[in-house]
């Protein structure tokens, strides 16, 4: 076991004053998960201000064989930038690593650490009229480096896909102190470069276990000229479907997002946050789900519009959809969004629930919801379903509450059982149990019953060949 003081020293010693905390008030925020699931405790809070001062600190604490915990804006949901309560690990922050390096306009790029919040990227790609399209609910504190090591997913997926296919380099620091990725500070960012094995993926969604992602070159688009957003009503995942089909068919490239959500996660939205209504107020009684769907277009805006239209016309003629409104501002439209994305922080608010990040093939998520929910229903009396996500993409936010007016206690000491359901569930119907929030600590042990021994097995192989002496954010993911 490391010797906290001899640590402490050592790190002291490669880093300036402002980059070590090791009192326990000023580490208190690092030990716990957004959640408060998750608490442990750490020998130390390290921000270092550099790559170079990042390898140094993993140096040191590989000859104290310290854990380490990479941790970017701590907004994980599965407990994966939280250390153990054992005190030993170091908790290594990207914070101050916050410096976005070029931006080239004619190659659609952008350079930047991995400490940069989400948002700041968005606006700094903004401001070069571009594109960076990666966008999470946690936008505004969600860093660069964990969207990479969780390979976040977002809304927009379906057009641009995940964090994994925006990103061209990264340069990382391995377990041993060595810097990959870069010579001397600079990176390549190309678009083609066949010349061996691809290193960038082996970080990417590693979740911090195999290396500390330090900066790395993303992908930029030309700015859109068009950008609308309309709410359907639908009475059924199924309907659901049927639209998302269509949508395809009539808006091909252009349909950026498409996000399901059911009307109990709405209602508590607009129970949580007043200031949320609900689009379709004329609408009575209110449709059991909704879809949430914007298209981005290089025409001009007429065009795009009488597109869009037509789509919803022809799906409320037909009875796919039974009310839509198309936003005629951006406020509206930015209101509309608002609805989806405080979803999460409506659920914290009503209380504790289980949550479940899935994934589906596309054309069986209606079939999942219908037999889960009734499963569930049997097996746990009065629960209520929110049901929302990325439909678009196949990616089923399915999050589980207690009854009304139930003590959560019980009910939450049922989340093994419950969790053993559903994930049976998704395993039937050819789904994964983690599409964009990682393993982390939740679901470290639930995924050797679901993937493969033999991927397992190499898992295992390749981290113990980077990570011989098991210091990178351990117990996570394997």
């Amino acid at each position: 076991m490391p010797d906290p003081a001899a640590l402490q020293e050592a790190l002291g010693a490669v880093l300036d004053p402002a980059g070590l905390i090791t009192e326990a008030q000023g580490m208190e925020a690092a030990l716990s998960d957004w959640r408060g699931r998750y608490v442990g405790r750490a020998a130390a809070l390290v921000r270092p201000a550099s790559t170079a001062e990042v390898a140094a600190v993993v140096r040191v604490c590989l000859a104290h064989r310290a854990p380490i915990v990479p941790q970017g804006g701590n907004t994980g949901l599965v407990g994966g930038a939280t250390p153990d309560a054992s005190g030993r690990a170091v908790v290594l922050q990207l914070g101050r690593m916050n410096q976005i390096r070029a931006l080239d306009a004619i190659g659609n790029t952008i350079t930047a650490q991995a400490g940069v919040v989400l948002a700041t990227l968005q606006k700094a790609a903004l401001e070069a009229e571009r594109l960076f399209p990666l966008s999470l609910a946690s936008e505004g504190s969600c860093t660069l480096g964990g969207n990479l090591s969780t390979n976040a997913g977002g809304t927009a997926v379906l057009r641009y896909g995940n964090t994994r296919e925006l990103c061209l380099a990264l340069e990382a620091v391995t377990p041993d102190g060595a810097i990959i990725g870069s010579r001397d500070g600079l990176l390549q960012g190309l678009r083609k470069d066949n010349t061996g094995y691809d290193l960038r993926d082996l970080f990417i969604g590693a979740e911090g276990t195999l290396g500390i992602i330090t900066t790395a070159v993303m992908k930029l688009f030309p700015l859109p000229r068009t950008r609308l957003t309309a709410f359907a009503a639908v009475a059924s995942p199924s309907q659901a479907l049927a639209l998302l089909e269509r949508a395809h068919s009539a808006l091909g490239s252009t349909l950026t997002a498409f996000e399901l959500v059911c009307d109990l996660a709405l209602e508590l939205v607009e129970r949580h946050f007043p200031g949320n209504r609900y689009p379709l107020e004329g609408s009575r009684p209110r449709s059991p789900y909704g879809v949430l769907i914007e298209i981005s277009d290089h025409e001009d805006e007429a065009r795009a519009l009488a597109r869009f239209e037509g789509l919803l016309a022809r799906a409320l003629e037909d009875g796919v959809a039974s009310d839509a409104v198309v936003a005629q501002s951006l406020a509206q439209a930015e209101a509309l969004w608002s609805l989806r994305e405080l979803i999460s922080e409506a659920q914290a608010a009503e209380g504790q629930n289980i949550k479940h990040d899935i994934s589906l093939p596309i054309g069986r998520i209606a079939a999942f919801i219908a037999s889960t929910d009734a499963a569930l229903a049997a097996a746990f009396p009065g629960v209520r379903m929110i049901n929302f996500g990325h439909l678009g993409d196949g990616n089923l936010h399915y999050n589980v509450s207690p009854p009304a007016g139930a003590p959560a206690a019980p009910f939450m000491a049922r989340q093994e059982a419950i969790n053993r359901l559903v994930y049976d569930a998704v395993d039937a119907h050819g789904g994964s149990i983690s599409a964009e929030h990682g393993l982390g600590q939740l679901k470290r042990e639930a995924i050797r019953r679901y993937k493969s021994p033999n991927d397992l097995a190499l898992m295992r192989t390749l981290k113990r060949a980077l990570d011989p002496h098991g210091i990178m954010n351990p117990d996570k993911v394997l």
